[in-house]
């Protein structure tokens, strides 16, 4: 037993009168006779019997020559089906007024190594969400890991729902979702829609909100990925782990970083940046017969894509989805910058010649309208000789065909959500670039699913105006 000699925000310092302190990365926890029990974990020896700690929750109230109790192992959570259905704070506690878990539900310590490189097997299965430009583009991997970066407002959490549904509709797995210092409106959203569409019996929703401290949202990610590894190692499940947002986990270690006295890095950030991002992501692996898929959103500030955290998380994925402002500001949506996003899975011995080579067409149609911009900007298209313009007006429609109506947007826009196979994304690709649709509107082909729909929209447009 020790007892608190200093409280500095989220960070305690603990003196104990043994002749050996707890190890690193070990849980302690004080009594509180008002409130819940406060958990803590180690994270450095300040001398031969003083430590310094990361609290889980408020420290508030907290005094000086208060009990502490050492539980000589780290911090464990519930994991299992007990779990399934219900929500949990970093912690492993219910937060959903819900009934006890059982007793008996098992738990594992947060901490633990990834899995042995030669018992992880590469991703190499596509995973087809029906989303046209994700799938065209950036095709993601079923037990890969992909990451949407984007700034404040421009989709990332509408992205992340869709998906959920994606999974849930296309393949039968388990789905575990990690909220990391995001709002309390948005894990009530989405806790609500899990609901009422009937897929929370097969979900686990870990939350270390935005009015939690910084160790909550700091060690939230590895509460779910350790419940996420159970159904992975134990009952051989497919998981699908999504996390939002990325950069808050980073966030956090630099708070808890600068409360714990370390120098600071590049930019402010933690001097263990790199490290701690990798012991985060290098544990998301899939192993025989099951297979982890990650979908993490990543926040990027004031729109710099060279922040030193968004460089760090993007050398961990297979599949960078980069969301453009601009793309927003002229209403694409999903805002999707097709040039700048790229997938390994993008190669013809995986997705097959033909996709691969749809894919090349639009991207370098695109890219050829993004250089001309200027030029039509200051001369207009008229001035261009007659291959751009063709390109042009091929760009410019392909723009308009890969956007996409969500389902979990249909309440707020009105419009009924689509779900577009890769067989149907494909031919509507090849159909714009052979020229069938130069003389459609181009209205016609803006928040569509397949090119049939966009055929039945051009064909009504017509008559109404004739």
């Amino acid at each position: 037993m020790g007892k608190v000699i200093a409280v500095r925000g989220a960070v305690v310092d603990v003196t104990f009168l043994t002749s050996e302190l707890p190890a690193l990365k070990t849980a302690l926890f004080i009594e509180r006779a008002d409130r819940p029990t406060l958990i803590l974990e180690i994270h450095s020896h300040l001398s031969v019997d003083t430590l310094r700690a990361v609290a889980f929750d408020s420290t508030a109230g907290l005094a000086r020559g208060q009990a502490v109790h050492a539980t000589g192992s780290p911090v464990s959570v519930p994991v299992g089906d007990a779990v399934l259905g219900r929500l949990l704070n970093v912690v492993g506690d219910t937060r959903d007024n819900g009934p006890v878990l059982p007793a008996d539900t098992p738990r594992r310590p947060i901490h633990a190594l990834a899995p042995a490189l030669d018992s992880q097997i590469g991703a190499s299965e596509m995973f087809e969400t029906g989303i046209k430009i994700i799938d065209l583009l950036t095709p993601m991997a079923q037990g890969g890991k992909a990451a949407m970066f984007g700034g404040a407002g421009v989709g990332k959490t509408v992205l992340v729902m869709e998906l959920i549904r994606a999974m849930v509709e296309k393949y039968q797995g388990i789905s575990v979702f990690a909220g990391i210092g995001e709002r309390s409106r948005e894990g009530h959203e989405l806790l609500t829609e899990m609901k009422s569409s009937g897929v929370l019996e097969r979900s686990v929703l870990v939350y270390g909100q935005m009015n939690e401290p910084p160790g909550a949202r700091w060690r939230a990610p590895l509460t779910a990925l350790t419940m996420a590894e159970y159904f992975r190692d134990q009952q051989h499940r497919n998981v699908l782990l999504l996390m939002d947002n990325v950069f808050r986990f980073v966030q956090a270690g630099a708070e808890v970083s600068s409360l714990l006295g370390r120098l600071p890095s590049r930019v402010g950030y933690q001097p263990t940046l790199a490290s701690e991002v990798a012991s985060l992501q290098e544990r998301i692996a899939s192993v025989a017969g099951s297979a982890v898929t990650a979908i993490q959103a990543v926040y990027v500030p004031a729109d710099d894509f060279t922040d030193p955290a968004v460089t760090t998380i993007s050398s961990h994925m297979d599949c960078v989805i980069m969301l453009s402002r601009n793309m927003a500001a002229e209403g694409f949506y999903p805002a999707i910058d097709p040039l700048e996003s790229s997938s390994m899975l993008l190669d013809p011995l995986v997705v097959g010649e033909t996709h691969y080579q749809v894919a090349d067409e639009v991207r370098r149609t695109l890219a050829r309208f993004r250089e001309l911009a200027d030029i039509i900007s200051l001369l207009g298209v008229e001035e261009l000789g007659a291959a751009d313009r063709l390109v042009v007006v091929r760009a410019r429609r392909l723009q308009r065909f890969l956007t996409q109506p969500f389902m979990v947007t249909e309440a707020f826009t009105g419009s009924p959500g689509a779900s577009v196979p890769l067989a149907d994304t494909l031919a509507g690709c090849r159909a714009i670039l052979a020229g069938e649709t130069d003389d459609w509107a181009e209205s016609s082909l803006y928040m569509v699913g397949s090119l049939d729909a966009a055929q039945c929209k051009e064909a009504s447009s017509s008559r109404g105006g004739a």
